[in-house]
């Protein structure tokens, strides 16, 4: 059983996020005294940090920072400060995920497995993501179908990676553009909209004709 170590001071979300993720079958621990935080996370010994912003004495940023000084434990920021700036710290700071306030339950979920998945089910780290018999090769930048190849670009490496750590669930188009961002300069929509359309083309001449949909008002997905 995966433990989540929940710090939000907000007690509406922190009661509707437990009870939620307890379905799951997560073992769900929100901090009750925020003096007391990093004695609760080594008592813990949490798979996952959910991180608010603002909180009480010392923000979220200052936690992650603390937390990395000693863990790689995987961190979710969760925020309605979202904006450029936060999320760049954020990320740079070392955690793994942002998701705006507010948000939907089972957003959260799908990306608490995302990283779970990605962190801890891969011993070594995974370098290959398979699905409906295609295979992306992390380690060289290609997907391959049925004995066919498909070189790909540096954001279109990013983007098939991102459909398939969440597949079955979609990726809005937000969140897409800030993971294309973690490591290089800013992805506007029309961006993305250039290299999706693009990387579509390429990926029905391979064979995969509409391997990512479109879910209106949601974003895209990889069944």
């Amino acid at each position: 059983m995966y433990k989540i170590f929940l710090i939000e001071d907000d007690p509406a979300i922190s009661k509707a996020v437990e009870e939620h993720l307890a379905l799951w079958g997560y073992e769900v621990r929100g901090v009750k005294d925020f003096q007391r935080v990093w004695e609760d996370f080594l008592d813990f010994s949490p798979h996952l940090v959910v991180l608010d912003l603002s909180l009480p004495f010392q923000n979220g940023f200052l936690w992650c920072e603390k937390i990395r000084e000693s863990s790689k434990t995987p961190i979710i920021f969760l925020s309605g400060a979202d904006s450029r700036e936060n999320i760049v710290t954020a990320i740079n700071l070392g955690g793994d995920d942002f998701i705006p306030k507010p948000f939907d339950l089972s957003v959260l979920t799908a990306k608490i497995q995302a990283v779970l998945r990605r962190t801890y089910s891969f011993p070594g780290g995974a370098d290959r993501l398979e699905r409906a018999g295609a295979v992306l090769d992390l380690g060289d930048a290609c997907l391959t179908y049925e004995g066919k190849r498909l070189e790909l670009t540096k954001n279109e490496l990013k983007i098939v990676r991102v459909l398939l750590e969440n597949a079955g669930h979609p990726v809005s188009r937000r969140e897409l553009m800030q993971r294309l961002w973690e490591s290089e300069s800013f992805i506007d929509g029309n961006t993305l909209t250039v290299s999706m359309t693009r990387l579509r083309k390429k990926l029905s001449e391979l064979g995969l004709t509409d391997f990512i949909v479109t879910q209106k008002g949601l974003g895209y997905l990889i069944h």
